[in-house]
């Protein structure tokens, strides 16, 4: 096994109390901050570290674009090595739209034609179940209606603001491979599975049906055309992380994302995965202190208040 990084727990304890520049200094001097400004380099240096240790490792990104730039190199250094199959299955998985806030699903111009709507109430008069998922078919932005399919063949049209509680995805075909590792994006309850919980795929039918083993090694089978909510698990943004941990974590805090993703609430939640150790790799490890240091949410000022009990669950995992 591993052996614990003394700088880890010093770390996750200080950035627990928002102490960013001591947590950041602790790391440095057991050189766990590297610094890579090109940013295709960094990719691929994270990727080449991934796969040391791939089955004890964790990537924590800050953004959405990133976490899929890096699991799309893992991926190429895993096929290189062997350890992924070459041959890939395409699958259309469900991505959910991040760029739509609440109030923008209950306006038509903010829907575009092949959004995914997934109707968690649903509606009798509309003939929509809840938990059923219905396709944009044609937007109406001046009368703001929405027309989308039905499972009968007839389209539905209606105003989006009378249909609350929707989550809206875009279908993307994605590759996956025998040995990937992916993560389930929503609870699925037929399958018995959470949302972000990491499995590895074991075996891929003629038909499609997926084979794979979750990390508290029980097995599921699946048909991915029913089952869309996954996605490749080797990087994950920050907020997926949440309840995860790995023996060694790696942080990809390119300080040029929006303060938001990257403050100190993603410093704390990224390097407290690592049980044994976490490196952060970085464009600029001046200004990664400010940028960790930032507190932009409620929710960040209230992890700093509960720091006592931070601290007593840092001393019981370490």
């Amino acid at each position: 096994m591993r052996q614990k990084d003394p700088a880890l727990k010093a770390a996750v304890e200080l950035l627990a109390t928002g102490q960013v520049s001591a947590a950041l200094e602790s790391l440095q001097q057991h050189r766990r901050v590297k610094e890579i400004p090109d940013r295709e380099e960094r990719i691929r240096a994270i990727a080449r570290s991934y796969v040391e240790s791939p089955d004890k490792t964790l990537i924590v990104s800050p953004d959405n674009a990133s976490r899929r730039e890096l699991n799309i190199a893992v991926r190429q250094e895993l096929k290189a090595n062997g350890t992924l199959k070459s041959d890939d299955n395409t699958f259309r998985v469900l991505v959910q739209r991040q760029d739509m806030t609440g109030a923008d699903r209950g306006w038509a111009n903010h829907y575009e034609p092949g959004d995914v709507i997934r109707y968690s109430r649903g509606s009798k008069t509309l003939g929509i179940d809840g938990g059923s998922y219905r396709t944009v078919a044609a937007i109406h932005p001046a009368a703001n209606l929405l027309g989308v399919d039905t499972a009968s063949g007839e389209p539905v049209t209606y105003d989006p603001r009378r249909l609350t509680g929707v989550s809206v995805y875009r279908e993307v075909p994605h590759e996956f491979s025998v040995g990937d590792r992916i993560q389930f994006t929503a609870p699925d309850r037929s399958l018995g599975v959470a949302n972000r919980d990491l499995a590895v795929i074991e075996s891929i039918a003629p038909d499609g049906r997926l084979a794979a083993r979750l990390e508290d090694n029980r097995q599921l089978e699946f048909d991915p055309a029913d089952h869309r909510h996954f996605d490749h698990g080797y990087a994950v943004t920050s907020h997926s992380a949440q309840g995860l941990t790995a023996e060694r974590v790696l942080i990809h805090a390119d300080t040029g994302v929006h303060p938001d993703l990257l403050n100190s609430r993603f410093g704390y939640v990224a390097v407290s995965r690592a049980s044994h150790e976490a490196t952060i790799f970085t464009n600029d490890a001046g200004k990664l202190g400010q940028q960790l240091g930032a507190e932009v949410s409620k929710t960040s000022a209230l992890e700093i208040q509960h720091a006592p009990s931070m601290i007593q669950e840092i001393g019981m995992r370490f």
